[in-house]
């Protein structure tokens, strides 16, 4: 047996259920983890998300406690996907899951677990143990971006750009997105290049943060 396996599932206050997210891109990975996480009675799998923006909205709706996630999902490094996650779940912690031999170093700059090739044991003991490990801290300027409202005018998002972004927040790649709009791929390029420079904002999924926070995609029903 692993020698972290002893770790007490009493420490879990009040034996309540430590209430996790999957988030990967492997529907048979996550059926996996969800099976073999399930099995544990005080770990709960609350729900699946196949890519960044399907994990956002998911982590805006149930609020998990611990989110299971390959850092590559994100397109962003590790630091900023718990910044991310944090903005909205203060109560939330990432558990980042690898098989590449060159993430180490980038996974270790983070305030998270990384796992490799470990047995399922070690899996559901780290579950554990990144719930029980203080939360990373967090200034809230960081993570703040500009309403619309407040922006330049010559700033101010336009229709199109706004199509693209409900589009994208979606999960819609930039492919599907210039599809549905009957645009080519360069100019949905070019949408989403505006998006980002005239928000402040770098990647993709804080593009699909600013969008849920704005309330430009569809939210849970009563959230």
């Amino acid at each position: 047996m692993h020698p972290h396996a002893q770790f007490k599932r009493e420490e879990v206050p009040g034996n309540r259920k430590i209430r996790c997210l999957l988030v990967h891109d492997h529907v048979l990975l996550r059926q996996g983890l969800r099976r073999l996480l399930g099995d544990e009675p005080d770990i709960e799998v609350v729900a699946e998300a196949g890519d960044a923006a399907e994990a956002l909205r998911k982590i805006f709706e149930f609020r998990p406690e611990i989110v299971i996630t390959d850092a590559h999902i994100f397109e962003c490094a590790p630091d900023q996907i718990e910044r991310l996650i944090l903005q909205e779940s203060a109560g939330s912690k990432v558990l980042f899951l690898t098989m590449r031999e060159d993430d180490d170093l980038v996974l270790a700059e983070a305030n998270s677990c990384a796992v490799r090739q470990t047995s399922a044991e070690e899996l559901v003991d780290m579950v554990r143990r990144t719930h029980a490990a203080p939360r990373m801290a967090l200034e809230r300027r960081d993570a703040e971006w500009p309403s619309e409202e407040f922006l330049p005018r010559k700033r101010i998002l336009t229709a199109r750009e706004r199509e693209v972004l409900k589009l994208l927040a979606e999960g819609r790649t930039v492919r599907s997105a210039a599809d549905v709009l009957g645009l080519s791929m360069k100019t949905v390029d070019a949408h989403k290049f505006n998006l980002m420079r005239k928000l402040g904002i770098h990647n993709k999924a804080e593009l699909v943060m600013w969008a849920i926070q704005k309330r430009v995609v569809k939210l849970p029903v009563n959230f």
